[in-house]
């Protein structure tokens, strides 16, 4: 219970360690501002400052001690990062002590107060955010940089995958939290040995088995899930990056093989590509935004549907193409999709999911011809309500995940050549159907619950639902 009570309070020290940092130097530079004649008024307000600061000091102390029993960082940096943090207390309580009694040696320790501050909190960035973290703006190997260096690949097919591809996406997106200043779960992500030695949750990659493997599974879990991986508020894994992994881990996690000597299924070809040509990963996303511009949609129609409930928003700036949401609308009828007709031109994406909408009420979506993403998950759609979009020869994106839509509804759509995303997990398509909608939809990356098909030599793959 204690070790409970000590990890909870220990978890306060983020907050907590803020306070001594702000109230001590302002402390400090009232002091000095007081000794001039015109600021001699403030000089009570330096006492208090000075005690509340040495309080917030001494309690961040305590709770940063608490905080590295729990904690994993490295030890050394570690060490004196709580050495010093406890120096910076002491030396603040020694600091209010002086002024109490107005010893003439204040003027000397205050300026070794400022000192501990900077170091003791520079430290703590390193631990944080890691020994780079002031310097990693100017760094060509992190962050928007380590971007930029994998689309600038002379030779893609030459490159060594680990060392040119996947150590640089690591390190911009888990050294921080799994390098050499701190190991998150006991996990170190920076070199061979520490990858496949793994972490405190178990194997970080099987090789050959995206599936089994700690570290596809933790990607792809919940934005909001506590355990997913990077945490939320940091820069996330992109889909590309997501779908490099896989290829790596499917094809055995080789850290010396060149790109050349691993199979390349078509879904992973203009990812590679990108790598070497130098455009961003974003400009190989779904291009579902046309480059042809399209006049304004009329301003009745818009708010007509926005007194109904309907978001209607620009999918970009300055661009007159739209996006309608249905998400707040209570109930949807056949009437409601019509009024969409007049934005025919303007209306390329539309969000039906988590709505309910039926095949009835969907009948009239078969004019809505510039459609390039279209989202039915968790309706009542059936096979039936898909009909009126075999015309859609634009739609890149399909999400009807969570509706009795099956395999051979879904068959009905091969026309959509430009389909690239197609998500039908929590549905009633079986897994033996997977690779039928494989072949059905080649250029399509389907998501069956957050596994990625991968297209082996074989031409086949089986994926296993997760526990």
């Amino acid at each position: 219970m204690l070790l409970t009570i000590g990890d909870f309070i220990g978890r306060f020290h983020p907050l907590l360690v803020h306070l001594p940092i702000g109230i001590l130097l302002l402390a400090i530079l009232l002091h000095f501002l007081s000794r001039k004649e015109q600021y001699q008024l403030i000089k009570p307000a330096v006492r208090i400052a000075l005690f509340w600061g040495m309080c917030s000091a001494i309690a961040s102390a305590v709770s940063g001690f608490l905080l590295s029993k729990a904690a994993e960082y490295e030890e050394p940096v570690l060490s004196r990062h709580q050495w010093l943090g406890i120096a910076t207390a002491a030396v603040a309580l020694l600091a209010w002590g002086l002024h109490k009694i107005n010893n003439r040696h204040l003027q000397w320790v205050l300026p070794l107060l400022v000192l501990l501050i900077v170091i003791t909190g520079h430290l703590g960035g390193s631990l944080t955010h890691g020994s780079d973290y002031l310097t990693r703006s100017f760094s060509t190997t992190t962050g928007d940089a380590v971007e930029e260096r994998q689309t600038l690949i002379p030779d893609v097919q030459q490159a060594v995958v680990y060392t040119d591809i996947i150590q640089p996406m690591l390190q911009a997106k888990c050294y921080s939290c799994h390098g050499t200043t701190k190991q998150k779960g006991k996990l170190r992500l920076d070199g061979p040995d520490f990858i496949l030695q793994g972490g405190k949750s178990g194997n970080t990659i099987v090789l050959g088995k995206t599936e089994e493997s700690e570290l596809i599974k933790r990607i792809q879990l919940a934005h909001d899930n506590k355990k997913h991986m990077p945490p939320k508020e940091k820069p996330q894994l992109t889909k590309h990056e997501i779908a490099l992994l896989q290829w790596w881990i499917s094809n055995g996690a080789d850290f010396k093989k060149k790109v050349a000597d691993l199979p390349q299924p078509e879904r992973i070809k203009p990812v590679l590509a990108a790598l070497q040509n130098g455009k961003k990963k974003e400009e190989i996303e779904l291009s579902n935004i046309p480059e042809m511009p399209v006049e304004k949609a009329d301003e009745v129609v818009i708010n007509r549907l926005k007194e109904m409930g309907v978001s209607i928003v620009p999918v970009s700036q300055k661009s007159n193409y739209l996006s309608a949401n249905f998400v707040a609308v209570d109930s949807i009828t056949r009437e409601n999709i019509e009024l969409l007709l007049p934005l025919s031109k303007q209306l390329i994406w539309l969000k039906l999911g988590n709505t309910p909408c039926t095949d009835s009420a969907i009948a009239a979506i078969g004019k809505l011809t510039n459609l390039t993403r279209l989202s039915l998950e968790n309706t009542a759609i059936t096979d039936k309500g898909l009909l009126p979009m075999k015309e859609f020869d634009q739609l890149q994106y399909l999400n009807v995940s969570g509706t009795k839509i099956t395999a051979k509804g879904l068959s009905q759509l091969t026309g959509l050549t430009q389909l690239r995303n197609l998500f039908i997990y929590k549905g009633q398509v079986s897994a033996s159907e997977f690779g039928m909608l494989r072949t059905s939809f080649p250029k399509a990356v389907i998501d069956t619950g957050g596994y990625r098909l991968a297209m082996l030599e074989s031409d086949t793959t089986i994926v296993k639902v997760p526990k």
